[in-house]
């Protein structure tokens, strides 16, 4: 199964609440800061509410075990 790499890109500072609720919910506190995340539906869904702040990339489950 792909994973997804989220990195933050911009701040949420101004931003609606629910926008900050979403990007903490994705593990993410800094910007530069980024996670790996199993590609699911939830978190599909997460990340395009907040699509305009992070870059997102697909990486496979072997090179995200590694990091």
């Amino acid at each position: 199964m792909t994973r997804l790499k989220v990195t933050l890109k911009h701040s949420p500072i101004g931003r609606e609440k629910s926008q900050l609720a979403t990007v903490k919910g994705l593990g993410l506190r800094r910007i530069g800061g980024s996670r790996v995340l199993e590609n699911t539906p939830s978190v599909r869904g997460m990340v395009k509410k907040v699509l305009h702040l992070v870059d997102v990339e697909e990486v496979a489950a072997e090179q995200a075990d590694g990091e």
